[in-house]
């Protein structure tokens, strides 16, 4: 209601942390029964390096284009609001004792906000009300203009139809943030909150108009069942059956896949045309000019992509031309060693089940959006993951909230 959103996501973790590290000087580490730091999980330790590199990969490319004392400082900061999030919460999962009932409980309620925020929305665009409400005066402190402005709904320009971004600062990531309240909302025990949860995400990946999300929304809860099940019998007499079948119809499935891909993209040239020269910018800029340690900051692009900041709509074009090929294996790493030691655990804990899906979607969404711009929104997701890989995680229960 007051823009302040983008504020607060950024600095939860840090206040969590500050207030859990005044605990433990007040107590002492005895008072936790074991020194906190053991408590975190080597995953979670990976994820810390891996964003210390995307740390120094900032500082080294400022130097090396000489850009300058004050925006080394600023890029730092957004550093610390961005990608720091992704370590920071892991940590606060793996380290502070939080029951996932908690998280699950409050997905919920997020989720079902939506409801009746839409159907505000949907009455102000039939009677003619503008969508955008006021521009938060916190956009003083810093950041993105479009994560500080308050609106009802926004409008899609190639359609000319409103479209409904609600907490997210655009459209599309109110697709993400309906993927990721699915799979958590799916985990609440209190049958009512579930499902005004779930319908709450599937509103929300409706309006939000997000390609992206809809497929990653219709097709996250079948492949966490299949790949929830990889250790039973049945599954792999399936697979063996299912595999020869795609073989023998690998030409036609293909076909339609592309088909129906090649669709998608047509629905919107407009937006498809952006992103694909988008993406041959940041490659070819990449190559040519910082392939090591990229070129530390966004820049502007031409009129051709509509002034778009080269490198957003993407993780890992975006890595590449802002961090260069040290930032990609920041991210990259990580992110492959936690999937698959999820995909192991997931075998026997629905915690571990439910991070896994949060990985599956955040690798798909790498390739559509820039992660850390939108870690602020997410961030109980990656506490989630945190959870998951704490010890003994697999042995609580998701219980009732109380």
């Amino acid at each position: 209601m007051i823009g302040g959103l983008y504020v607060l996501g950024s600095l939860i973790g840090w206040l969590v942390l500050a207030v859990f590290l005044l605990k433990v000087y007040l107590l002492g580490a005895k008072y936790f029964g074991v020194n906190p730091l053991l408590k975190i999980s080597p995953i979670a330790w990976i994820w810390v390096l891996g964003m210390l590199v995307m740390l120094l990969a900032l500082l080294v490319a400022h130097i090396d284009r000489q850009l300058g004392t004050g925006l080394t400082i600023k890029s730092s900061i957004g550093w610390a609001k961005g990608w720091a999030l992704l370590a920071l919460f892991p940590v606060l999962g793996s380290m502070i004792s939080i029951r996932p009932a908690v998280i699950a409980r409050g997905c919920c309620i997020a989720a079902a906000s939506a409801i009746p925020f839409a159907a505000l929305g949907i009455v102000a665009y039939v009677v003619g009300l503008p969508g955008d409400l006021f521009l938060s005066p916190l956009k003083a402190i810093g950041g993105p203009g479009e994560v500080f402005q308050v609106r009802l709904f926004g409008m899609n320009p190639e359609t000319g139809m409103a479209r409904w971004q609600f907490t997210g600062p655009w459209a599309p990531a109110a697709g993400l943030l309906s993927c990721f309240y699915l799979i958590l909302c799916m985990q609440e025990k209190n049958v009512r909150w579930r499902c005004a949860g779930i319908f709450g995400a599937f509103v929300m990946c409706m309006l939000c108009q997000s390609r992206a999300g809809w497929a990653i929304f219709f097709a996250i809860v079948p492949i966490m069942i299949v790949l929830g099940n990889l250790k039973n019998p049945l599954s792999w007499v399936a697979m063996g059956v299912v595999l020869p079948v795609l073989v023998l119809l690998g030409e036609p499935v293909y076909n339609w896949v592309m088909d129906s891909y090649q669709q998608v993209k047509e629905s919107r040239p407009g937006s498809t045309r952006v992103r694909g020269t988008l993406a041959r910018l940041a490659v070819q800029r990449w190559q040519n000019e910082a392939p090591i340690w990229g070129h530390g900051v966004v820049e502007r692009g031409p009129k051709i992509v509509e002034h778009m900041p080269i490198g957003t709509h993407h993780s890992w074009y975006g890595l590449l031309f802002v961090k260069g090929i040290v930032g990609l294996l920041a991210l990259a790493i990580p992110l492959a060693l936690t999937s698959i030691y999820l995909l192991w655990l997931a075998q026997r804990s629905k915690i571990a089940l439910t991070a896994l899906g949060v990985c599956v979607i955040t690798v798909s969404y790498s390739f559509f959006e820039n992660l850390e711009i939108l870690a602020y929104l997410y961030w109980p997701a990656s506490l989630w993951l945190g959870i998951s890989l704490a010890p003994g995680a697999s042995k609580k229960e998701c219980t009732h909230c109380k």
